[in-house]
């Protein structure tokens, strides 16, 4: 009778909560899968103009559908999806490795700028280790770093990878990432599951020789330890780069959705995952969590709520209780939504939408993000329209994350309204910043009649912009009578500033 009752108020909560007041910071962001040609682009050999296109109708359903975040993949095999001197352009981008797209650009810039002007953050997604999907090395360029220092990789299965217990793998990875946060507008740097790789059975992973090399201390009966070493410090370098740089971008892993099971250690989730993070894929996430060396924590809760072995709320909850303070956002997997091959709870209603209303129940949950947005573009289940509808019915701005240390952004002056003939323009003076306090975009809020209401409810927000100036006349929402507008500004650090008020006027 209990479970009875369990489900019944968990079918009930999407209901519920879908109408309670939205939130105004909360991270709504999408992974955008480049490798195998899983989101973007569609196919290998399409022109650039055609890579544009696509890419705009995507931006397009997000800033739609109100997602303030995207997890972009720009480096899917040790290859690049953006202009490099380390590593060559993606096969998956131009059907072959090393060449670059005809009608010369940059998609890495072109999704920057185009996402930006939908006030759309981008995380840019990296996977640190893997260098092919198969055990064709003819499709990697002649000029890969494979081929000038074979030392730095193995084979483990079917696939290569960098040795994560080499000194120089690690050089490698810092120095690709400090070129990608030193030379592009990114607000962060994304890891997803793929350490070292998931476990191939009758199969230990090949590295004996970097352990005699580079054994720091470690004996031969603490191999596990060591593999977990070598990727703390990776970790650990990486946030000191990433900062040492642009100290506003952010540094975030979205890990297996298991740490570990309390059965093998009681700091686990009361789980039984036959895969977990710490014993198979070697990466300590909560060390880092402790420690700071990452920002915000994504886990990968790809269950079902009420599946025995990996149940969602049991995992969601015990993320919550075990980020140390730092952000967490749940990863959501929309693309298993109606799927055939899928246990029932994903044909009947809509899965994602009860995991989001029961996201609303729990502490330090700041948002979600969904694998991936081809199941936003097909509105599997009617997710796309459940967003829109229900969840994301209005825009929000995206977290401040807690593990940054950031600055106030300066309070826009002087807001005035002017009137040009039919037109009504909303007007102040520029805020001028450099850095973390440099202006992404400003936000202006509403409110009918000569007083300020609730600033927190993402309701009042009319409009955002990047210039100083808003045309009333031409928003979504027509105003009418009197309204009192409020201006603030935000900055890289996605800090609000002190509310500019005191401009009402009659429209």
């Amino acid at each position: 009778m209990r479970k009875y009752i369990y489900f019944v108020i968990l079918s009930l909560l999407p209901f519920q909560l879908a109408f309670s007041q939205p939130k105004k910071r909360e991270m709504r962001a999408v992974w955008i899968a480049t490798v195998a040609n899983i989101d973007w682009p569609s196919q290998r050999n399409l022109t650039s103009k055609q890579q544009r296109t696509e890419m705009i109708a995507i931006l397009d359903l997000c800033q739609k559908t109100n997602i303030n975040a995207i997890v972009f993949q720009i480096r899917p095999t040790a290859d690049a999806f953006y202009s490099s001197t380390l590593e060559p352009w993606s096969h998956w981008l131009t059907g072959k490795q090393g060449l670059r797209p005809e009608s010369y650009y940059d998609p890495l810039q072109f999704v920057i700028e185009e996402a930006h002007k939908r006030f759309i953050d981008v995380h840019v997604w990296l996977n640190p280790y893997r260098v092919t999907n198969s055990d064709n090395i003819n499709l990697l360029s002649k000029n890969h770093l494979f081929f000038k220092n074979r030392n730095l990789f193995v084979k483990y299965g079917d696939k290569y990878y960098f040795d994560p217990g080499m000194d120089e793998t690690r050089d490698f990875l810092n120095q690709v990432v400090e070129d990608i946060v030193e030379r592009y507008d990114i607000d962060g740097i994304h890891f997803d599951d793929y350490f070292y790789p998931y476990r191939v059975k009758g199969e230990e992973f090949p590295d004996n020789k970097s352990f005699a090399i580079y054994p720091r201390g470690y004996l031969p009966n603490q191999k596990d330890d060591w593999r977990r070493n070598n990727v703390n410090l990776v970790i650990s370098e990486l946030q000191h780069t990433i900062k040492s740089i642009k100290p506003w971008v952010e540094f975030g892993i979205s890990p297996f959705g298991v740490w570990r099971n309390k059965s093998k250690d009681s700091r686990g989730s009361d789980t039984q995952g036959g895969t977990t993070n710490y014993d198979d894929l070697y990466a300590d996430i909560l060390k880092w969590l402790q420690e700071g060396s990452i920002d915000y924590v994504v886990p990968q809760l790809y269950w079902e709520i009420g599946k025995k072995i990996v149940d969602y709320p049991v995992l969601a909850k015990w993320w919550s209780e075990n980020s140390y303070g730092k952000n967490v956002y749940t990863g959501l997997y929309a693309s298993q939504l109606g799927v055939k091959q899928a246990s029932e709870a994903w044909h009947k209603g809509n899965e994602v939408a009860r995991q989001l209303a029961l996201n609303k129940t729990i502490p330090m949950i700041d948002g979600a993000v969904f694998f991936s947005v081809k199941a936003l573009q097909k509105n599997q289940q009617g997710i796309t329209d459940t967003l829109q509808t229900n969840y994301y019915k209005y825009p929000a701005l995206t977290p401040i994350n807690r593990n940054i240390r950031g600055e106030d952004s300066a309070q826009p002056q002087n807001i005035r309204v002017v009137k040009d003939g039919s037109s009504a323009y909303l007007l102040w003076d520029s805020v001028d910043e450099e850095g973390g306090c440099k202006i992404r975009y400003y936000v202006v809020y509403a409110f009918k009649g000569k007083k300020v209401g609730d600033m927190n409810n993402p309701a009042n927000i009319i409009a955002r912009s990047t210039e100083n100036c808003l045309d009333l006349r031409l928003l979504n929402k027509k105003l009418r009578g009197n309204y009192t507008f409020v201006v603030t500004s935000t900055n890289q650090y996605k800090h609000e500033s002190i509310p500019a008020f005191g401009v009402t006027r009659r429209l």
